[in-house]
């Protein structure tokens, strides 16, 4: 039996008693919030019920605690995205730093400064209003699996230390000593840029303390249209409606509401997996007792972290597109990925014998350029932020604030930024928009297995300032 089938079989065992549910929801009841029926007036409406809708309401609080503020959501709360998601609160409201320097040279310092402040705020607003989601300091680990990665990372230590991220550049054994994978060839590890959370349990913790503070909220409640009523916003909803004074939109991946902005993003799906809880001698063979967060460099990355009860989340590597831009529930089920994801963590782990207890999927809206656009609308009294490409746990709240200035007129150093200015190149339309999608992460994955060349057509959209990602 060759070493494939043998590592094949492997991998198909270890899903066999998989569930398909996010590993985050495991002995966590959904809360059953009411729909909004009849007609309903605020001084806020936040559509959307995520990250981005829930900081929104956050910091609208705290910046107008005068105003009635209601939420809808299409869904459960926290059943989507933000639910799903692989618990990293990165620092960076850009995608990253070398995102930064390529698209906005100019501005990385400012960028670069807000993102760390907009961290350290991220922490400080949830310790103030008690809410526990688990939140570790332990930093990220970026490990290198091939000699070109690790040159890729050692170029990163110099800006990053320059703009206030004090790197730690590792050798093989010492980047071993803190994971243990026969794959790893040297690492960097910043200290000071990534949080981790449980992304569930901050969902729902802020709508709690949201809801204590007079925040109302409806769930299984869609907007299906806006209207310009003047002074006002109307908005329709299946069984009733809302007059709001202002409207912030976080729909994420959902369909737009506003017409401008239905090529703005695109919906890929990210999958992940997560395992039986570790015994101690599992852990003993990998090390990981820091329990800081994993990602790795090439183009199609993984990401890792380990849970509250010791299960390793192991998620990443494909995007996937469905043509048309399709969102459908049976879409978060994606055997041949989980497949190729548990090949992958043997690969990086081989000491373990695992099952793995969850597996699942969900939607990411990503921007040509990674990172969210920013405008308004009906004479700035709708605000939006689209296109955060995977990274939106932390930069929500920078998006929050920035809606917030948009929607009030205000001039402030965020809407000085040319990011928040000039809007990302939209998608083409279909077929176009499949056709470029799919050749990218083709061309993407032959860069990462030829030493991370870049060839003609991802010049090109580099030149062009496009590109895919999740």
């Amino acid at each position: 039996m060759t070493a494939t089938v043998t590592r094949d079989r492997r991998a198909e065992h270890s899903l066999s008693h998989a569930q398909y549910a996010a590993v985050w929801f495991e002995g966590r009841p959904e809360v059953q919030g009411e729909k909004l029926t009849g007609a309903h007036t605020c001084d806020l409406l936040v559509v959307g019920a995520g990250f981005g809708g829930l900081w929104a309401a956050m910091r609208a609080k705290k910046r107008h605690p005068d105003w009635s503020i209601t939420v809808v959501d299409a869904d459960a709360v926290g059943h989507s995205a933000s639910g799903r998601n692989g618990g990293f609160v990165s620092y960076s409201v850009t995608h990253g730093l070398s995102n930064a320097l390529s698209r906005w040279p100019d501005e990385v310092e400012a960028l670069e400064q807000i993102g760390l402040e907009n961290l350290r705020g991220f922490k400080a607003e949830l310790d103030e209003a008690g809410i526990d989601c688990g939140l570790s300091t332990a930093g990220k680990l970026q490990v290198a699996v091939q000699p070109h990665e690790l040159a890729e990372l050692r170029e990163t230590v110099e800006p990053a230390g320059r703009f206030g991220r004090p790197l730690q550049l590792l050798s093989a054994e010492q980047t071993r000593a803190r994971i243990n994978s026969p794959t790893f060839i040297g690492g960097v590890f910043d200290p000071v840029g990534t949080y981790l959370v449980d992304p569930y349990l901050l969902v729902t913790g802020m709508r709690e303390y949201l809801e204590r503070e007079g925040v109302v909220f409806y769930e299984h409640t869609p907007a299906e249209s806006l209207t310009d009523g003047g002074a006002r916003v109307e908005v329709k909803t299946p069984y009733g409606s809302v007059s709001a004074g202002k409207v912030i939109l976080a729909t994420g991946a959902s369909p737009a509401l506003l017409r401008r902005n239905r090529l703005a993003a695109v919906p890929v799906y990210d999958y992940a997996l997560a395992t039986e809880p570790l015994t101690p001698d599992q852990f003993e063979a990998i090390g990981w007792s820091g329990r800081e967060g994993l990602t790795d460099t090439a183009n199609q990355f993984h990401y890792s972290q380990v849970t509250a009860d010791g299960r390793i989340l192991w998620g990443g590597y494909d995007a996937i597109y469905h043509y048309g831009s399709r969102v459908s529930p049976e879409l978060e089920r994606r055997p041949e990925t989980f497949r190729l994801l548990a090949e992958q963590f043997f690969t990086t782990f081989p000491q373990l014998d695992v099952h793995f207890s969850h597996a699942w999927g969900g939607v990411i809206d990503t921007s040509t350029r990674f990172c969210a656009s920013y405008g308004t609308a009906y004479n700035k009294k709708i605000a939006y932020a689209i296109g955060h490409t995977g990274l939106g746990v932390g930069a929500s709240r920078f998006a929050a604030d920035t809606m917030l200035d948009l929607l009030g007129s205000e001039s402030t150093e965020r809407t000085a930024l040319r990011m928040v200015r000039k809007p990302a190149l939209p998608f083409p339309p279909e077929p176009v928009r499949a056709a470029g999608i799919n050749i990218t992460r083709y061309e993407l994955a032959r860069a990462d297995r030829n030493e991370g060349k870049r060839g003609l057509w991802l010049k090109t959209l580099d030149a062009l300032g496009l590109g895919f990602d999740s």
